[in-house]
């Protein structure tokens, strides 16, 4: 049993979503996009699919491990291990040795992250942004939070403006209802400040050829010329930083590892621009409710526990999931279940179970002395409890979002 716990517990055990060091350059590291053998796997900034093996997009896509160095500067500056890094939610890095050193030494960084309104928030989406709260918080970092309306507008062929609209708003809500200080976060919305980050954007985009920018992002003759534009207005928040402190200053950008093509493009050029290279801290992703692979989806509901989603709906979602269960109750109790295979487990585990909790329940699962219906009770009464706690958030929202907006210009709706 103990080989089976350390399994859990070693930076390799991920085997739900088995879903990338500097040198010469970053865009010069492996394949951009990941693209598998196998057809139906595949990570891209627009597309998760199937089941992703995380040590193998570091090494295709040059990034580092979160490893125990990393982890004891963590505590030497914070006190503690972040439970989202002690279970290696967060398992990939580029710089981020190079931050915790600035950080250390007194330096004030800037974190960034960012949203693609392309529907509903869910608690997958929620999770990135939590842990950068608390990073926030320990750090006494300003946050550069931008929502890219206009990629989601430019990439959803069947979405109007309005509707990107409507949930670029709705998005806003959840971003404030985390709980990010209202004096040090600036949301911004990419077609309410555009002026703001288009200058920049013409540096970096001056600098990166089309073939670069194909090759990173896999566009073709059939992709639209708006998308072929625009990475160089997801890179410029890097850099915005550096024109308002007046001085480069260092970046950390905790997100999804699908978003690093991103900043592979942006490092290579931050140099030659007189920037610090952005530095990324890379998060997994919480597994789809329906699947074994792939991970939760705005454009498809029933993989997800949305924000906004009523009791009735959680609980439905929840009791329907995937589990990692066997065929019948007599064979859990024989067999045990697959809690490596189960996106419930995952979800008790990264929300709501501490990790003593979580590894005791990963023992009886497998053990046969725990059975699906068990665990889905506690993931739909947990849920449901923070689901309701946010929506009183997400309404309290609603007359604070001026606060946040960058330079206090307006977002109606």
């Amino acid at each position: 049993m103990n080989k089976d716990l350390n399994k859990l517990n070693s930076h390799n055990s991920d085997e739900i979503s088995s879903i990338g060091n500097d040198s010469l350059g970053d865009t010069d590291k492996g394949p951009k996009n990941s693209e598998y053998e196998d057809a139906s796997v595949r990570v891209t900034p627009w597309d998760v699919e199937g089941q992703i093996d995380y040590d193998r997009l570091i090494k295709e896509f040059g990034t580092q491990s979160i490893d125990s160095d990393i982890l004891e500067q963590f505590k030497k500056i914070t006190g503690e291990v972040h439970p989202l890094l002690k279970l290696h939610y967060f398992f990939s890095h580029r710089d981020l040795d190079f931050i915790l050193h600035k950080v250390e030494g007194g330096e004030k960084i800037y974190l960034y992250t960012g949203r693609g309104p392309s529907g509903m928030v869910h608690m997958g989406h929620l999770m990135p942004w939590m842990f950068t709260k608390y990073l926030q918080d320990k750090f006494g970092s300003k946050l550069l939070f931008q929502l890219t309306d206009d990629e989601k507008f430019l990439y959803s062929q069947d979405r109007t403006r309005e509707e990107i609209k409507r949930f670029t708003y709705e998005n806003i809500l959840d971003i404030i209802s985390i709980g990010f200080d209202p004096s040090n976060t600036k949301i911004i919305v990419d077609t309410v400040h555009i002026k703001h980050l288009y200058p920049i954007a013409l540096e970096i985009a001056k600098r990166i050829t089309f073939s670069t920018s194909k090759a990173v992002f896999g566009f073709s003759g059939s992709t639209n010329i708006g998308m072929i534009g625009f990475p160089p207005i997801q890179a410029a928040p890097c850099f915005l930083p550096s024109i308002i402190e007046g001085r480069p200053t260092p970046v950390l950008i905790p997100a999804a590892i699908d978003q690093d093509p991103y900043w592979r493009i942006t490092r290579d050029v931050a140099e030659k621009m007189g920037f610090y290279k952005p530095a990324q801290i890379h998060s997994k992703f919480l597994p789809s409710l329906n699947a074994t692979g792939g991970k939760m989806s705005s454009s498809k509901p029933e993989t997800a526990v949305f924000t906004t989603d009523e009791p009735e709906v959680i609980e439905k979602k929840v009791c329907s999931a995937y589990t990692g269960g066997q065929a019948t109750v007599a064979l859990q109790r024989l067999y045990g279940g697959n809690a490596l295979g189960c996106p419930v487990f995952w979800y008790l585990r990264y929300f709501f179970d501490d990790q003593k909790e979580s590894d005791e329940r990963f023992v009886k699962c497998i053990s046969g002395n725990l059975l699906c219906g068990e665990c889905k009770s506690d993931l739909a009464r947990e849920s449901k409890s923070f689901i309701a706690a946010l929506k009183m958030r997400r309404e309290k929202a609603k007359d604070r979002i001026q606060k946040y907006m960058y330079e206090n210009e307006p977002f109606e709706f």
